[in-house]
């Protein structure tokens, strides 16, 4: 596909490229066809999707090409990541049609309005309900109960400096115990034989013991670092489905998380872009995205199908913290967390 979008972009034909749009995102971009087939007859643009790797690579090469940018609009960075699209001047300025249905509290950047949020989602451990069945052992339910000898080398985790989840767990305890308390946390979780991992993808379908593809590869660990969306995953997906899923969520391990999206700086087609982003805050793709990319839809009134409400509820009372703080601090927890955990 990226071979196919490089020629597209080179092309000398000036009116076939004011034709098409190209969406820029991480590996877990994903849309209905007759959805997007709907945008594309309604605005006369063709769409073409470059998937980039997890978030912060995404990130990170559409900061290096943002002179050059391999396309028109950025999904796909989220509040961890937010500032350093941001201070890297990656996007232009624009108010999408709908922003003022958005939460509040999904907002961000209001006074330039160079990113439109899209959706959130919660990261939050998931335990194997079956494992914990099996052992006589009550889940944890909180990030206290994870250092407890009874979860000794049961939980396994992202590295919080290649992998957004790992990332926005990090930032969960720096949240709950503080500037001062997040790393005498991260020993303790160290002494209880955490594992940690490059990736999402590693974590939770290699090394999980309760996901499908964990059973597969047959993981061991029964505690993961996922989302609070995961466990309609596991239902949705399963042949045949369940009438309960098979992973429940640690609700006081959470941390609120939003995706935004933007029109890149030295887009080749504005104007398509910003009808792409208009098509993202809409109401057809706001209640298009659970049972495609299982997160939660930001524009108020939007609908959640009921198998995502019943097995993947937002958590009650996630932590949360300010993108300014995570600008301040991010690069610094990283190395911190780096030196305490790896090394």
């Amino acid at each position: 596909m990226a071979g196919t979008l490089a020629a597209c972009g080179s092309s000398s034909d000036g009116d076939a490229d004011s034709k098409t749009v190209t969406l820029v995102s991480h590996d877990s971009w994903a849309a209905s066809k007759d959805v997007v087939a709907a945008f594309e007859k309604s605005s006369g643009y063709k769409v073409r999707v470059l998937e980039d790797g997890d978030a912060g690579q995404a990130v990170n090469k559409a900061v290096l090409t943002k002179d050059n940018p391999q396309g028109d609009v950025f999904f796909g960075v989220d509040n961890t990541l937010l500032s350093r699209a941001l201070d890297n001047g990656l996007f232009q300025p624009y108010e999408a049609k709908g922003s003022d249905l958005v939460r509040p509290e999904y907002r961000a950047d209001q006074d330039k309005h160079r990113v439109t949020p899209v959706d959130t989602g919660d990261i939050c451990v998931n335990y194997d309900k079956a494992y914990f069945d099996q052992h006589g052992l009550t889940p944890p339910t909180s990030l206290d109960d994870l250092t407890e000898s009874r979860y000794k080398d049961l939980l396994v985790t992202e590295n919080a400096g290649s992998s957004s989840p790992g990332l926005g767990f990090l930032l969960g305890t720096a949240a709950r115990y503080g500037d001062e308390g997040w790393e005498d946390y991260w020993k303790k979780l160290k002494a209880n034989g955490v594992k940690v991992v490059d990736s999402w993808e590693q974590a939770y379908n290699e090394e999980f013991s309760g996901s499908a593809g964990g059973k597969k590869s047959k993981g061991d660990r029964p505690l993961v670092v996922s989302y609070a969306s995961s466990p309609p995953v596991e239902v949705v997906y399963a042949d045949p489905q369940p009438d309960t899923a098979p992973t429940g969520v640690a609700d006081g391990t959470c941390f609120r998380q939003v995706e935004y999206a933007g029109l890149l700086s030295n887009a080749r087609n504005p104007e398509g872009g910003k009808a792409l982003l208009d098509f993202l805050l809409g109401r057809t793709f706001q209640e298009d995205m659970p049972l495609n990319m299982f997160v939660y839809p930001v524009r108020e009134g939007a609908q959640v199908p009921e198998v995502f409400r019943e097995f993947g509820p937002q958590a009650k009372d996630p932590q949360t913290m300010d993108p300014a703080r995570i600008a301040e601090n991010r690069d610094q927890w990283v190395k911190a967390w780096t030196s305490l955990v790896l090394k």
